[in-house]
Protein backbone atom coordinates (compact mmCIF):
# COMPACT_ATOMS: atom_id res chain seq x y z
CA UNK A 1 0.00 0.00 0.00
CA UNK A 2 2.87 2.35 0.78
CA UNK A 3 4.57 1.66 -2.49
CA UNK A 4 1.14 2.15 -4.35
CA UNK A 5 0.69 5.76 -2.52
CA UNK A 6 4.34 6.59 -3.70
CA UNK A 7 4.20 5.51 -7.03
CA UNK A 8 0.51 7.78 -7.24
CA UNK A 9 2.60 10.79 -5.25
CA UNK A 10 5.36 10.54 -7.96
CA UNK A 11 3.26 10.19 -10.86
CA UNK A 12 0.81 13.54 -9.77
CA UNK A 13 4.58 15.44 -9.13
CA UNK A 14 5.52 14.34 -12.68
CA UNK A 15 2.50 15.51 -14.04
CA UNK A 16 2.53 18.66 -12.13
CA UNK A 17 6.21 19.58 -13.58
CA UNK A 18 4.91 18.92 -17.32
CA UNK A 19 1.81 21.03 -16.69
CA UNK A 20 3.69 24.72 -17.50
CA UNK A 21 5.11 23.12 -20.51
CA UNK A 22 2.34 21.92 -21.91
CA UNK A 23 0.49 25.29 -21.36
CA UNK A 24 3.21 27.34 -22.90
CA UNK A 25 3.43 24.96 -26.11
CA UNK A 26 -0.65 25.03 -25.92
CA UNK A 27 -0.09 28.80 -25.85
CA UNK A 28 2.42 29.00 -28.57
CA UNK A 29 0.25 27.01 -30.73
CA UNK A 30 -2.86 29.24 -29.97
CA UNK A 31 -0.38 32.48 -30.43
CA UNK A 32 0.73 31.35 -33.34
CA UNK A 33 -3.13 30.48 -35.24
CA UNK A 34 -4.34 33.89 -33.80
CA UNK A 35 -4.13 36.83 -36.43
CA UNK A 36 -1.54 39.38 -35.67
CA UNK A 37 -2.24 42.20 -33.62
CA UNK A 38 -2.70 45.55 -34.97
CA UNK A 39 0.61 47.10 -35.96
CA UNK A 40 1.01 50.59 -34.20
CA UNK A 41 2.48 52.21 -37.01
CA UNK A 42 3.93 56.34 -36.32
CA UNK A 43 1.94 58.88 -37.81
CA UNK A 44 3.17 61.45 -40.53
CA UNK A 45 2.43 65.31 -39.72
CA UNK A 46 -0.94 64.92 -41.31
CA UNK A 47 -1.98 61.97 -39.44
CA UNK A 48 -1.68 59.28 -42.52
CA UNK A 49 -0.28 55.64 -41.29
CA UNK A 50 3.83 56.31 -42.17
CA UNK A 51 4.52 53.84 -44.67
CA UNK A 52 7.03 55.59 -46.39
CA UNK A 53 10.18 53.19 -48.14
CA UNK A 54 10.98 51.21 -50.76
CA UNK A 55 8.29 47.90 -51.64
CA UNK A 56 9.00 45.28 -53.50
CA UNK A 57 6.27 42.01 -54.37
CA UNK A 58 6.90 38.77 -53.57
CA UNK A 59 7.43 36.73 -56.40
CA UNK A 60 7.19 39.06 -58.71
CA UNK A 61 6.63 39.17 -62.42
CA UNK A 62 4.30 40.18 -65.37
CA UNK A 63 4.18 37.32 -67.85
CA UNK A 64 1.32 35.61 -65.96
CA UNK A 65 -1.52 36.03 -63.58
CA UNK A 66 -2.08 32.30 -63.25
CA UNK A 67 -0.35 30.85 -62.13
CA UNK A 68 1.80 33.90 -60.84
CA UNK A 69 4.80 33.78 -63.45
CA UNK A 70 7.85 36.19 -64.40
CA UNK A 71 9.38 36.04 -67.72
CA UNK A 72 12.73 34.81 -65.75
CA UNK A 73 10.69 32.13 -64.26
CA UNK A 74 8.72 31.19 -67.23
CA UNK A 75 12.11 30.83 -68.85
CA UNK A 76 13.61 28.46 -66.68
CA UNK A 77 10.73 26.42 -66.70
CA UNK A 78 11.62 26.03 -70.50
CA UNK A 79 15.22 25.47 -70.10
CA UNK A 80 15.13 22.86 -66.96
CA UNK A 81 11.62 21.06 -67.95
CA UNK A 82 11.01 21.54 -64.04
CA UNK A 83 7.73 23.50 -63.42
CA UNK A 84 6.95 26.04 -60.82
CA UNK A 85 4.15 24.87 -59.63
CA UNK A 86 3.17 29.04 -58.46
CA UNK A 87 -0.40 29.22 -57.40
CA UNK A 88 -2.28 31.79 -59.08
CA UNK A 89 -2.92 35.62 -57.85
CA UNK A 90 -6.33 35.43 -58.16
CA UNK A 91 -7.75 34.74 -54.42
CA UNK A 92 -11.30 35.35 -55.72
CA UNK A 93 -13.25 33.28 -57.19
CA UNK A 94 -11.47 30.84 -55.28
CA UNK A 95 -10.84 28.37 -57.90
CA UNK A 96 -7.56 31.11 -58.82
CA UNK A 97 -9.48 31.54 -62.33
CA UNK A 98 -10.39 35.18 -64.02
CA UNK A 99 -14.06 34.85 -64.44
CA UNK A 100 -14.21 35.97 -68.05
CA UNK A 101 -17.25 36.01 -70.61
CA UNK A 102 -17.13 33.20 -73.41
CA UNK A 103 -15.77 35.76 -75.87
CA UNK A 104 -13.39 37.43 -73.78
CA UNK A 105 -12.18 34.15 -72.88
CA UNK A 106 -11.45 33.41 -76.50
CA UNK A 107 -9.46 36.67 -77.25
CA UNK A 108 -7.16 36.12 -74.59
CA UNK A 109 -6.47 32.71 -75.30
CA UNK A 110 -5.77 34.26 -78.81
CA UNK A 111 -3.12 36.61 -77.56
CA UNK A 112 -1.41 34.00 -75.53
CA UNK A 113 -1.02 32.47 -78.65
CA UNK A 114 0.28 34.40 -81.00
CA UNK A 115 2.39 37.13 -78.14
CA UNK A 116 5.85 35.32 -79.01
CA UNK A 117 5.18 35.42 -82.94
CA UNK A 118 2.80 38.21 -83.39
CA UNK A 119 1.53 38.74 -86.67
CA UNK A 120 -0.93 41.97 -86.08
CA UNK A 121 0.75 45.13 -83.83
CA UNK A 122 -2.26 44.37 -81.25
CA UNK A 123 -0.92 40.83 -80.64
CA UNK A 124 2.45 42.97 -79.23
CA UNK A 125 2.39 43.20 -75.34
CA UNK A 126 2.12 47.33 -74.04
CA UNK A 127 5.09 46.72 -71.95
CA UNK A 128 7.21 45.21 -74.63
CA UNK A 129 6.58 48.36 -76.38
CA UNK A 130 7.94 50.60 -73.73
CA UNK A 131 3.93 51.56 -72.88
CA UNK A 132 2.53 52.56 -69.37
CA UNK A 133 2.01 48.81 -67.30
CA UNK A 134 -0.70 50.85 -65.86
CA UNK A 135 -2.78 49.49 -62.91
CA UNK A 136 -2.58 46.75 -61.20
CA UNK A 137 0.07 45.27 -63.25
CA UNK A 138 2.32 48.00 -61.35
CA UNK A 139 2.09 46.45 -58.22
CA UNK A 140 3.81 43.14 -59.53
CA UNK A 141 6.40 45.27 -61.13
CA UNK A 142 10.22 44.97 -59.73
CA UNK A 143 9.79 47.88 -56.38
CA UNK A 144 8.48 51.23 -55.82
CA UNK A 145 8.81 54.33 -53.70
CA UNK A 146 5.88 55.14 -51.80
CA UNK A 147 5.49 58.77 -50.34
CA UNK A 148 3.38 60.56 -48.14
CA UNK A 149 3.51 64.52 -48.59
CA UNK A 150 0.40 65.98 -46.77
CA UNK A 151 -2.97 65.21 -48.22
CA UNK A 152 -2.02 62.18 -50.52
CA UNK A 153 -0.06 58.75 -51.02
CA UNK A 154 2.79 59.06 -53.79
CA UNK A 155 3.59 55.54 -55.53
CA UNK A 156 6.91 56.02 -57.82
CA UNK A 157 8.16 53.67 -60.07
CA UNK A 158 11.88 53.56 -61.71
CA UNK A 159 10.63 51.64 -64.79
CA UNK A 160 8.88 53.90 -67.33
CA UNK A 161 9.14 57.02 -65.39
CA UNK A 162 6.00 55.86 -63.69
CA UNK A 163 4.01 57.37 -60.69
CA UNK A 164 0.78 57.89 -59.36
CA UNK A 165 -0.39 60.46 -57.21
CA UNK A 166 -3.61 59.19 -54.97
CA UNK A 167 -5.29 62.70 -53.16
CA UNK A 168 -6.66 61.65 -50.11
CA UNK A 169 -9.39 64.98 -49.42
CA UNK A 170 -12.16 63.16 -50.77
CA UNK A 171 -12.16 65.30 -54.15
CA UNK A 172 -14.67 64.31 -57.01
CA UNK A 173 -13.25 61.95 -59.92
CA UNK A 174 -12.65 63.41 -63.08
CA UNK A 175 -14.89 64.17 -66.04
CA UNK A 176 -16.10 60.15 -67.68
CA UNK A 177 -14.64 61.20 -70.77
CA UNK A 178 -11.35 61.33 -69.83
CA UNK A 179 -9.30 58.15 -69.63
CA UNK A 180 -5.92 57.76 -68.25
CA UNK A 181 -3.16 54.52 -68.56
CA UNK A 182 -3.02 54.44 -64.32
CA UNK A 183 -6.77 55.68 -63.91
CA UNK A 184 -8.06 58.36 -61.54
CA UNK A 185 -6.97 57.11 -58.08
CA UNK A 186 -9.20 58.58 -55.00
CA UNK A 187 -8.34 57.75 -51.86
CA UNK A 188 -8.88 57.51 -47.67
CA UNK A 189 -7.36 55.17 -45.03
CA UNK A 190 -9.31 52.56 -43.06
CA UNK A 191 -6.95 51.96 -39.93
CA UNK A 192 -3.67 50.35 -41.56
CA UNK A 193 -5.17 50.21 -45.10
CA UNK A 194 -5.27 52.58 -47.67
CA UNK A 195 -7.97 52.38 -50.13
CA UNK A 196 -7.84 53.72 -53.50
CA UNK A 197 -11.07 54.13 -55.83
CA UNK A 198 -9.83 54.18 -59.56
CA UNK A 199 -11.37 54.77 -62.13
CA UNK A 200 -11.54 56.45 -66.01
CA UNK A 201 -9.17 53.61 -66.98
CA UNK A 202 -8.04 53.78 -70.77
CA UNK A 203 -7.38 49.48 -70.91
CA UNK A 204 -4.63 50.15 -73.12
CA UNK A 205 -2.73 48.27 -70.87
CA UNK A 206 -2.68 44.75 -70.18
CA UNK A 207 -2.85 42.84 -67.17
CA UNK A 208 0.36 41.10 -68.51
CA UNK A 209 2.12 39.59 -70.87
CA UNK A 210 0.42 36.47 -71.97
CA UNK A 211 -3.21 39.18 -72.31
CA UNK A 212 -5.10 38.89 -70.03
CA UNK A 213 -7.30 42.32 -70.07
CA UNK A 214 -10.41 44.43 -68.89
CA UNK A 215 -11.99 47.08 -70.98
CA UNK A 216 -12.25 51.03 -70.53
CA UNK A 217 -15.22 50.45 -68.46
CA UNK A 218 -13.26 48.89 -65.44
CA UNK A 219 -13.64 49.98 -61.99
CA UNK A 220 -10.66 48.83 -59.63
CA UNK A 221 -11.00 49.12 -55.65
CA UNK A 222 -7.88 49.03 -53.95
CA UNK A 223 -6.47 47.67 -51.15
CA UNK A 224 -3.49 48.53 -49.44
CA UNK A 225 -2.92 46.40 -46.31
CA UNK A 226 -0.26 46.90 -44.41
CA UNK A 227 0.32 44.03 -41.97
CA UNK A 228 3.56 44.88 -40.09
CA UNK A 229 6.08 47.37 -40.80
CA UNK A 230 7.55 45.19 -43.68
CA UNK A 231 4.57 43.21 -44.79
CA UNK A 232 1.92 44.54 -47.26
CA UNK A 233 -0.60 42.99 -49.05
CA UNK A 234 -1.96 44.56 -51.93
CA UNK A 235 -5.67 43.26 -53.13
CA UNK A 236 -7.27 44.91 -56.38
CA UNK A 237 -11.05 44.30 -57.12
CA UNK A 238 -11.89 44.79 -60.70
CA UNK A 239 -15.85 44.84 -61.48
CA UNK A 240 -16.15 44.92 -65.57
CA UNK A 241 -19.90 43.75 -66.63
CA UNK A 242 -18.55 44.12 -70.41
CA UNK A 243 -15.37 41.24 -69.96
CA UNK A 244 -16.13 39.49 -66.44
CA UNK A 245 -19.13 37.49 -65.00
CA UNK A 246 -18.11 38.53 -61.91
CA UNK A 247 -15.95 40.98 -59.96
CA UNK A 248 -12.54 39.78 -59.42
CA UNK A 249 -9.83 39.93 -56.80
CA UNK A 250 -6.13 39.42 -56.57
CA UNK A 251 -3.27 39.60 -54.13
CA UNK A 252 0.09 40.60 -54.08
CA UNK A 253 2.04 40.54 -51.05
CA UNK A 254 4.82 43.53 -50.51
CA UNK A 255 7.92 43.81 -48.72
CA UNK A 256 9.85 46.42 -47.68
CA UNK A 257 12.97 46.67 -49.27
CA UNK A 258 16.41 49.01 -48.43
CA UNK A 259 15.49 52.29 -49.23
CA UNK A 260 18.40 53.14 -51.33
CA UNK A 261 18.21 55.69 -54.72
CA UNK A 262 16.46 54.68 -57.68
CA UNK A 263 18.30 54.48 -61.05
CA UNK A 264 16.98 55.61 -63.80
CA UNK A 265 15.10 52.59 -65.89
CA UNK A 266 14.99 53.19 -69.72
CA UNK A 267 12.91 51.41 -71.88
CA UNK A 268 14.09 51.38 -75.59
CA UNK A 269 15.24 48.96 -78.41
CA UNK A 270 18.59 47.08 -77.21
CA UNK A 271 18.52 48.40 -73.62
CA UNK A 272 20.21 46.34 -70.87
CA UNK A 273 20.36 46.48 -67.33
CA UNK A 274 23.34 47.67 -65.30
CA UNK A 275 24.49 44.48 -63.55
CA UNK A 276 24.19 46.09 -60.45
CA UNK A 277 20.46 47.50 -60.71
CA UNK A 278 19.34 43.70 -62.33
CA UNK A 279 21.11 41.85 -59.48
CA UNK A 280 18.77 44.12 -56.73
CA UNK A 281 15.68 43.15 -58.86
CA UNK A 282 14.65 39.62 -58.04
CA UNK A 283 12.09 37.97 -60.53
CA UNK A 284 12.53 40.82 -63.47
CA UNK A 285 10.98 40.73 -66.22
CA UNK A 286 13.15 42.78 -68.22
CA UNK A 287 13.55 40.06 -70.81
CA UNK A 288 9.89 40.94 -71.91
CA UNK A 289 11.10 44.29 -73.96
Amino acid sequence: MKLHHAMMALGMSLALAALPASLSAQGAAEAEAAPNAPWPPTLTPDGQPDVQGVWSPVGGGTQSLDPAMSSGALFQEQVTGVRSNNPSRIVDPPDGHIPYQPWAKALQQELEAVYENPTRPEHIDTQTRCLGPGVPRLYYFPRFRILQPAGSVVFVWDQYHTYRVIPLDGRPHVGANIKLWSGDGRGRWEGNTLVVDTTNLNAKSRLDVVGDFFSDQAHILERFIFIDGATMHYEATITDPTVFTRPWTMRVVQKRGQDEEFWEWACHEGERDAAESSSQIPDSDAGNR
